[in-house]
């Protein structure tokens, strides 16, 4: 198969570059650690929320799905990790990943599901157990939505909230909750964290972490300037990095280069991303282009002057050189006849 064949080729025992939010391929950068460090902060918090933001394919995910390796025995977890859902869908979501089992009959309505929720809560809070509530892609959750998400985080007791929620997704995200129609929610968040991209330093060390973790024995199969042309084109994306590598590692597999070098990164970098070039390099060329024109013109017009010029002067020159020769002409001695 594919991933075993070419893994072999570079001595890897795994797929060092799967897009798949595995925990072990974690590249704790600082960043990361930080962003680990919130969510458990969140976990501590005695409810309300924690939002974790970035980019897409930043990380965010993967940096869950630890969490999750972290969270104790004695914490419930509900992951929602499709929110485009109704309030009653939700809700509904949320008592199924609880067990919480559901009445027979009729689907229950809002505030049953929401009794029924309360009901739970405050027995494993009898018993000592914690609940976190993680809600992946949440800027896709509706207004009413979000706001009943507020309304749980007021099931509490005389101590503390029974609920904690940890919403996860894209910048988007910090843009609903900065409304003037989400304050209240957004006065409820306890810890939040952005991650960015990596910088050059970050995604060298990050692509030898993952080599590392899926076996690397011998000397890395990418050269500096593959390093380096990865990150201008994945910008520091984790999930473009990888994209970028594994498809790498294949065309250097097929070639049966053992070096990965920018020339096959380029290569990838066509067939996965499908742009030679990154986007803030396209636009410096974009707006070199803008002035190409009017310079031309502009020089073409001196051009024009100064050929213009040249040749109304050769033009004089040549009219003028008749006369001038006339002139320094001696005249014909005279003839004895004419004294």
């Amino acid at each position: 198969m594919r991933p075993t064949m070419y893994a072999k080729f570079f001595g890897l025992r795994h797929e060092p570059f799967s897009i798949a939010p595995d925990p072990r391929y974690l590249f704790m950068s600082a960043q990361h650690r930080e962003a680990l460090a919130h969510l458990l902060y969140g976990l501590r918090g005695g409810g309300g929320f924690v939002l974790l933001t970035g980019e897409i394919g930043a990380g965010k995910t993967t940096v869950c799905r630890c969490f999750l390796e972290r969270v104790p025995r004695r914490c419930n977890v509900a992951y929602i990790f499709n929110p485009k859902q109704t309030v009653e869908e939700l809700l509904g979501s949320i008592c199924d990943e609880f067990r919480i089992p559901r009445g027979e009959g009729a689907a229950p309505s809002a505030k049953q599901h929401v009794d029924a929720l309360n009901d739970f809560l405050l027995r494993t809070h009898a018993v000592g157990q914690n609940n976190v509530l993680i809600i992946d892609e949440a800027q896709n959750l509706s207004a009413d939505v979000l706001e009943q998400l507020r309304l749980l985080t007021n099931l509490e007791t005389a101590e503390r909230k029974l609920l904690q929620i940890i919403l996860i997704g894209q910048p988007e995200l910090r843009d609903m909750l900065a409304r003037p129609g989400l304050e209240q929610l957004a006065q409820r968040v306890i810890a939040r964290y952005h991650l960015s991209a990596l910088s050059a330093k970050e995604t060298a060390q990050y692509i030898h972490h993952r080599l590392i973790v899926a076996g690397l024995t011998r000397a890395a199969p990418f050269d500096r300037g593959a390093v380096q042309r990865i990150h201008a084109l994945s910008r520091g994306v984790p999930r473009r990095i990888n994209l970028l590598c594994d498809r790498a590692l294949l065309g250097a597999y097929a070639s049966g280069a053992a070096m990965v070098d920018a020339a096959i990164v380029d290569k990838a970098a066509r067939e996965v991303l499908q742009t030679r070039v990154p986007k803030h390099e396209r636009r410096r060329r974009a707006s070199s282009h803008r002035w190409r024109l009017p310079a031309a013109i502009a020089l073409g017009v001196v051009l024009g002057a100064g050929l213009f010029a040249a040749a109304n002067w050769m033009l004089d020159t040549t009219r003028g050189a008749p006369a001038k020769a006339a002139a320094s002409v001696p005249s014909p001695p005279s003839s004895p006849s004419a004294k």
